[in-house]
C-alpha cells in the first residue's frame, strides 16, 4: 500500500505578466515571494514561489509566467477551477475590505458550513479564501502588507473540474490515500488522513470540453510526501493502477514525481525537504535569481533571454 499523501505541498499555475503577478500575490495578498527560480525544463521561463514567512510546503502558490500575450490558457474539464486558502474566522471583513479597496469582484457564499469569498487574480485565476477554525502550521511573515491576525494560513484545498469525477475520486482513494466525507450540491469532497491545512480536494462535473494550458489556467497540483522513498511508493500505485507516472526528478527544493491522472489533471507529488534554504540564507528568500547547478554555467544567458523583473515592493504598514 502506498503511504497517505499529507495534503497539498503546492499549486503551479501560469501567468502573463511577472510584475503584475508579483504585485498581486505579494502587495494585494500579503504572500512573501520567496523564490525566484526558473523552469528547470525550460530555463527561459522565470518560476515564482509566493508562501508564508518560511515558505512552508502547503502554504505556496507558484508560476511560470508567460509574457507571450497569444499563449492565453481555456478553462475546461481536466483542469484546477479553484484554489483556495485557509484564513481566521475573524478576518472576513478584514478581506471583503481589502480585495474590495483594490478593484477585486468578490462573492461571498457558504459551503459545507463554511464561509467562501470568491475572486480572481489578475489573469483570471479563480482564488478562494474559506474561513475555519482549522488548524496551520503556516508561519507569519513579518514584512507582509497584512496584519499577522488576518494572514493566509496556508491552503484549505483545490476544486478539480471534470467531465467524469470517478476516475479521479479512484485515483485520490487507492493511491493518495484520500477519503470521501460528504457530497452536497454536485460537488464531492474528499480529505487527506492528515486532515491539516490543504487536507481538501473538492470534484464537480463540468460539461465544458477539455481545457488549453496557458496563461490563466493552473498547471498542476502537488501533493506532500515525506521523502524519496514515499514517491517509490506511489510510483509502484500507479503503474498498479494503468498510470505511467514520471522518474522521481530532483527539483533542487524537493523531489517530485509527476502523473497525469485519469480526468486529465496533472498530479506531482513532492519531498518536503530539503527546502529553499538550500541555496539563499531564510532572510534573503526571493532576494535573487536562483539556479539549479545543472544551470549556472547558462546563467549569463539565461538571464538575457529572462524579462525584465524589479520584483515585488510590500506596502509595509497597511
Amino acid at each position: 500500500m502506498p503511504p497517505d499523501a499529507g495534503g497539498l505541498h503546492h499549486v503551479t499555475a501560469i501567468a502573463g505578466d511577472p510584475e503584475r503577478n508579483a504585485e498581486f500575490y505579494v502587495e494585494t495578498l500579503g504572500l512573501r515571494f520567496v523564490k525566484r527560480t526558473v523552469n528547470h525544463d525550460d530555463p527561459g521561463t522565470y518560476h515564482f514561489y509566493y508562501g508564508d514567512g518560511e515558505g512552508t510546503p502547503g502554504t505556496n502558490v507558484t508560476f511560470f509566467p508567460w509574457t507571450d500575450a497569444g499563449r492565453r490558457g481555456t478553462f475546461g474539464a481536466g483542469q484546477t477551477q479553484t484554489t483556495a486558502y485557509l484564513v481566521d474566522e475573524g478576518s472576513l471583513d478584514y478581506w471583503l475590505d481589502r480585495l474590495g479597496d483594490r478593484g477585486v469582484d468578490v462573492t461571498r457564499t457558504e459551503r459545507f458550513d463554511e464561509t467562501v469569498l470568491r475572486f480572481e487574480d489578475p489573469d483570471g485565476i479563480t482564488l478562494e479564501l474559506v474561513a475555519t477554525d482549522a488548524p496551520s502550521d503556516a508561519v507569519p511573515w513579518d514584512a507582509s502588507p497584512v496584519p499577522a491576525e488576518h494572514q493566509l494560513r496556508g491552503f484549505h484545498g483545490v476544486t478539480l473540474a471534470l467531465s467524469d469525477v470517478e476516475p479521479t475520486a479512484e485515483v485520490l482513494t487507492d493511491v493518495l490515500g484520500y477519503a470521501h466525507e460528504t457530497t452536497a450540491d454536485g460537488r464531492r469532497r474528499y480529505r487527506s488522513a492528515s486532515d491539516g491545512p490543504g487536507s481538501v480536494v473538492d470534484l464537480v462535473e463540468t460539461d465544458l470540453e477539455r481545457g488549453r494550458m496557458g496563461v490563466g489556467t493552473v498547471h498542476h497540483v502537488a501533493f506532500r510526501a515525506e521523502n524519496t522513498a514515499e514517491l517509490e511508493g506511489y510510483r509502484e500505485a500507479y503503474q498498479e493502477r494503468g498510470i505511467s507516472p514520471s522518474p522521481i526528478i530532483d527539483r533542487t527544493y524537493f523531489h517530485a514525481l509527476y502523473a497525469r491522472e485519469p480526468g486529465g489533471v496533472l498530479f506531482e507529488i513532492s519531498t518536503m525537504g530539503p527546502g529553499f534554504t538550500i541555496d539563499e540564507d531564510q532572510n534573503d528568500l526571493g532576494s535573487r535569481l536562483t539556479l539549479p547547478e545543472k544551470l549556472e554555467p547558462d546563467r549569463d544567458a539565461i538571464e538575457r533571454q529572462l524579462p525584465p523583473f524589479d520584483g515585488p515592493n510590500p506596502e509595509g504598514d497597511d
